[in-house]
């Protein structure tokens, strides 16, 4: 017999051992299972056991010794999975990469307050659309508007002519913003600033699907007030300008400022739309960064539009926040696909709750925030107690030096001072490490840096450091 036969009558006696669903069920480990979760459950929960051993025995996975009282190594793996809960899809990580609004891994955390408000809301009905002293319908963007309003510093006695519209994310807001004000009209914008987004969405394909005219003036690396003044014609519906978030242009370059940009736009009669993405509320020139521009600088300088992303620098939901003059943004309002981008009930939740985060300290008590301005020493001293707690003879552990970075789009040239767990075995690579850390629960992310596998702590939660720390021991 050839070795391919005898594989394949290894595999034909594995799946002959195989026992039936009906054999599992009568198990009495199983009935106070059937019992309590109910029989389709338990039942949907053997079959799923029973394919994932057959696809073992296919790949030669499984060996026969494994097999010699499978009634009972099933009965155990779904009594063990059924007890732990729903094996969900989506499930909390620890982010050790070192980046701190990690799009792939959620960008920002909410805060506690947020967490709290957003249960809340969602334990039972609320008043979205309702008005508790009138008793009629209300607009569900009076949960955020004022809020909003007052975090960027507009007085009080001027709200009335500003409005706000809360929508999925920004690119969102761009887009209701053109295709309501700039319908087969132009919009003038830099060639440098027709900008790639995450995901692959780009400007022009923005403006594009929207209808809007793409109307290039300057050249990649230096665009003046003129040239946007010389490209105005009365098909002109809007001025446009895009935050570079993502990327830097260094050397000889040169775009106009802002204040340039708002009195152009008033001498011209045209809106200033700014899409100011990153959503950052007031500098952060304390942690050595401080080429951001801020949301409150573009209401106070004057423009009429400005988008922003509620889960960037913000440190709140995903979200897209539109903050307008109250005549365009009631323009914004009548737009049918408001209703397709809008947002529900939790992210209105968790942004109230993120915005009275600063209108009471700041946002200092956000996790982003927390985790931008922690000291660098103190992410080094959390290093040293994990690599002293954790004794293994494959393991070589070391505290070294490395450099966070912002993410999400946002300050690109941004380095934040920071130190890392750095991990080698001597049996397998840094890949192979990354994996199996991955694999715990919860899972651990990280990344390589000079060969090896690296923990950087300053997006790591302090209360998860001996979760760590167990996680490296099981290595």
């Amino acid at each position: 017999m050839n070795p391919t036969q005898r594989t394949e009558r290894n595999r034909a006696e594995l799946f002959s051992k195989l026992p039936s669903v009906n054999e599992v069920l009568l198990a009495p480990e199983v009935d106070p299972l059937v019992e309590a979760l109910g029989h389709d459950r338990v039942v949907a929960a053997i079959r799923e056991r029973l394919v994932e051993i057959r696809a073992d025995i296919a790949a030669e996975q499984t060996p026969e010794t494994e097999l010699g009282s499978a009634i009972e190594l099933i009965v155990a793996a779904v009594v063990d999975k059924l007890r732990r809960g729903p094996d969900y899809s989506l499930k909390p990580v620890i982010n050790a990469t070192g980046v701190v609004l990690h799009t792939n891994l959620g960008r920002a955390p909410l805060s506690d307050g947020a967490l709290a408000h957003l249960a809340e809301v969602a334990r039972d009905y609320c008043n979205l659309e309702f008005d508790l002293e009138s008793g009629e319908r209300s607009k569900r963007d009076i949960h955020a508007e004022r809020l909003v309003l007052r975090v960027l510093g507009v007085p009080e006695a001027e709200m009335a002519l500003w409005g706000v519209v809360i929508v999925n994310n920004c690119a969102a807001a761009t887009f209701l913003t053109l295709d309501t004000l700039a319908e087969k009209r132009e919009v003038v914008v830099s060639r440098g600033e027709l900008v790639e987004i995450g995901g692959g969405f780009r400007i022009p394909e923005i403006l594009e699907k929207s209808c809007a005219v793409l109307r290039e003036v300057g050249t990649t690396n230096r665009t003046r007030v003129v040239d946007y003044e010389q490209a105005v014609n009365e098909q002109t519906a809007l001025l446009l300008r895009v935050h570079q978030s993502n990327f830097t242009i260094e050397g000889f370059a040169e775009r106009p400022s802002l204040s340039e940009l708002v009195d152009l736009a008033k001498t011209v009669g045209v809106p200033l739309f700014e899409d100011h993405g990153t959503g950052l509320i007031s500098s952060l020139g304390d942690i050595g960064v401080a080429d951001q521009p801020t949301l409150r600088n573009s209401i106070a300088a004057g423009v009429d539009l400005v988008a922003a992303s509620g889960d960037k620098l913000l440190g709140g939901p995903q979200c897209g926040l539109l903050v307008g003059k109250a005549d365009l943004i009631a323009r914004v309002r009548k737009n049918p696909l408001l209703r397709a981008f809008r947002v529900g009930k939790l992210t209105y939740a968790a942004l109230e709750a993120t915005l009275f985060e600063y209108l009471n300290g700041s946002g200092a008590g956000l996790p982003l925030m927390r985790m931008l301005r922690v000291p660098a020493e103190e992410i080094e001293t959390r290093c040293r107690g994990i690599v002293e707690s954790v004794g293994s003879a494959n393991l070589m552990l070391a505290v070294v030096p490395v450099e966070s970075v912002i993410g999400g789009g946002t300050a690109p040239g941004a380095r934040l001072k920071s130190f890392a767990v750095s991990i080698r075995h001597r049996l397998i690579g840094a890949d192979e490490l990354l994996k199996k850390l991955r694999c715990c629960e919860p899972a651990v992310i990280g990344r390589i840096a000079e060969n090896a596998a690296v923990l950087d702590l300053r997006t790591v939660p302090v209360e998860m450091d001996e979760t760590i720390a167990r996680a490296l021991e099981q290595l």
